[in-house]
């Protein structure tokens, strides 16, 4: 680039200073308020707002009046055909959560009814989650027995999901829902895996007919305490439980070959229930080691505030367990409701979603519910069945309330084993080896965050595995903050674009410049790094150039398209300038954004560096540099001898 092809370089600005107040206020819209929630009530008369904020915060208001016969249609149907799974699947998931059975069904009949109202989600079906089911008889297990305390465990049940609802209540009141970003998609995988696996040898108690078993949830345990009790396995039992994982694994592949026979996996819990209620009746199985429900009793949801153990020496337990749970039904319940809005092309918001579950879960505690969310299988059989809008969910509560007025002395034999394969068959679709591979070609170190929550589940402890894949994220994000990529760029042929060398062989270098883009927001957890490696940088370019015989090295250009910067970060650019300038080069800064240019004005850093040596674009910073070598060419031997061999 010659000097006839030099233009005047743009003039960097720097934007006008904002009170502290007004920068504060910014900066928490950012961070709290970025889909901006408060612009529908802008230039709106007060009875305006007042309609508006119903409708912001119990959505049915907003769109129950457009509601048609066309779409009850449909809600009608996919919510009879998710009721003939919430029955089996409530039963089955209250057992895994060492519950009285009719507690599963009572978590059928409330929570629906709450989040119809409060959700955004026209698809989320809501129902018990058997991972939270899992957590609570483990966590709440350890300190109290289900079977020697009931009562007080029931009681610590319902104060868990009291806590859990008023946590995830309070995360979407304060806007807090970047929480649960933490759990990362190969997070969630790696866990639900693990907790699945887990599930599935729980549920072999059930299959071989156990009465006796370990609380303990790591495969070591659960193996031992199976095969401790070779004696006494009962025949009967596994047949049965192995017929029914067989018949419901079948019609699950049958529906997924035929989509348009969704409804046949959709019913077949149902109908595994009543074929082995009759089956157990008929031939008197009960009487020869098979197990069943027994008496279920009759009547709506009994109120249980006086329950809530808000004075038992076990809260703390309580509400941890509360919390962890609270946690895994949000990241799944706001991952399966947005999957499925993308399907139909719609938004839901996930701070209402937090709201929605937080307030179901906290009626639910007080009417003798445990802990709801939105499971996917529900979710999934809902969507297939053609639903419009949470009215699915009300027709399911109405099917569950029939069913608790009416129809629970029916299931007094239904055999434990048949529930033990709903389990089965439910858990084994949730782990996705599918998604596994995809993440080891994609990105290994998701693979490896995935892995590590898998056997942390199933050989350490649900609550180890979810603290190894929470840390290895956490991990990994500090790394991403702390060793952020730095890239030395080049000119793409006859452009004046600049990109990385390694990504586009093609670039070439510019004589006597080097050039270096960081990718990341400077601060002083990665600022000393950054130091050593912009040295290095240097170094490696002066002995390349040394090793090739080229053009000395004359000029440091850093592009810091970057969006912040702290004073650690300032601190470090002014140490670089001084090493820069004690190795007889120049430092040139390229494309700074509006609050670095700010902050490096505030600190008087533009001063000491010349407001001549900062570009708008790296194209104009390797021009104006060429332009002075050009034209007041130094004479070499007095610029070799200026540098010496300090390190930065």
């Amino acid at each position: 680039m010659g000097n006839a092809d030099y233009e005047c370089p743009r003039h960097v600005e720097i934007p006008p200073s904002k009170s502290f107040f007004k920068a504060l206020k910014s900066s928490l819209k950012e961070t709290f308020f970025p889909d901006d929630p408060f612009r529908q009530f802008k230039n709106q008369p007060t009875s305006r707002k007042l309609v508006l904020g119903l409708q912001h915060f119990v959505p049915i208001i907003e769109w129950a009046p457009r509601y048609t016969f066309d779409f009850f249609k449909s809600d009608l149907i996919s919510g009879i055909t998710i009721a003939s799974l919430a029955v089996p699947q409530g039963i089955s998931y209250a057992n895994l959560a060492n519950l009285p059975p009719i507690i599963g069904l009572y978590s059928s009949f409330v929570p629906p009814l709450v989040y119809a109202m409060l959700g955004s989600s026209k698809d989320l079906a809501v129902g018990t989650l058997a991972v939270a089911s899992l957590l609570i008889s483990s966590m709440l297990g350890k300190v109290v027995s289900p079977t020697e305390n009931p009562k007080l465990y029931f009681q610590l049940a319902l104060t868990s999901t009291f806590f859990a609802g008023a946590f995830q209540a309070s995360l979407g009141f304060l806007r807090l829902g970047f929480v649960v970003d933490f759990l990362s998609h190969a997070t969630i995988v790696g866990f639900m895996g693990g907790a699945a696996t887990v599930v599935c040898l729980q549920q072999l108690k059930g299959v071989l007919g156990l009465i006796h078993f370990t609380h303990e949830t790591d495969v070591i345990s659960v193996m031992k305490s199976i095969f401790s009790q070779v004696h006494k396995w009962r025949w009967e039992t596994a047949v049965l439980g192995c017929c029914f994982l067989f018949f419901l694994l079948l019609t699950r592949y049958f529906s997924k070959r035929k989509p348009a026979f969704f409804w046949i996996n959709a019913m077949m819990p149902l109908c595994s229930v009543i074929l082995g209620s009759l089956l157990v009746f008929l031939t008197h199985a009960e009487k020869h080691g098979v197990l069943v429900i027994g008496h279920l009793k009759k009547g709506l949801n009994p109120p249980s505030v006086s329950d809530l153990a808000f004075g038992s020496p076990y809260l703390s337990t309580a509400i941890k367990t509360g919390i962890v749970t609270g946690v895994i039904g949000l990241a799944e319940g706001v991952a399966v409701g947005r999957s499925f809005a993308a399907f139909k092309n719609y938004h839901i918001d996930g701070n209402k979603e937090m709201i929605a579950f937080g307030m179901m879960n906290i009626a639910g505690s007080c009417t003798s519910c445990y802990l709801t969310g939105g499971p996917f299988s529900r979710t999934a059989v809902n969507f297939n069945a053609g639903c419009k809008t949470a009215v699915s969910n009300i027709v399911m509560a109405t099917a569950v309330m029939f069913t608790l007025l009416f129809l629970t002395p029916l299931f007094h034999y239904t055999p434990l084993v048949v529930l033990s394969a709903i389990i089965m068959a439910a858990m084994l679709g949730l782990i996705d080896y599918e998604a596994v591979i995809h993440l080891w070609k994609v990105d290994k170190v998701d693979c490896i965050v995935c892995l590590g929550a898998y056997f942390g589940v199933v050989f350490g402890s649900v609550e180890i595995g979810l603290v190894i894949a929470v840390a290895v994220s956490l991990l990994r994000v500090l790394l991403f903050v702390a060793r952020p990529r730095t890239f030395a760029l080049g000119n793409i042929p006859n452009s004046s674009i600049y990109r990385s060398i390694d990504q586009y062989p093609v670039a070439n270098n510019i004589p006597g410049v080097l050039i270096l883009q960081i990718d990341a927001p400077i601060y002083f957890a990665n600022a000393n790094y950054l130091r050593e490696r912009i040295s290095r940088w240097i170094y490696e370019e002066e002995d390349k150039i040394k090793s090739c015989g080229q053009t000395s090295l004359h000029y440091v250009i850093l592009d810091i398209a970057v969006g912040s910067i702290d004073t650690s970060g300032i601190t470090m650019l002014e140490e670089v300038q001084k090493n820069v300038d004690r190795k007889g080069l120049k430092l040139v800064i390229a494309n700074p954004r509006s609050e670095v240019i700010k902050k490096l004005d505030k600190s008087k850093f533009i001063e000491k560096i010349g407001q001549e040596w900062i570009y708008l674009t790296v194209a104009e910073a390797v021009s104006a540099c060429n332009f002075t070598l050009h034209t007041c060419k130094p004479n070499p031997g007095e610029i070799d001898g200026n540098r010496h061999d300090d390190s930065v």
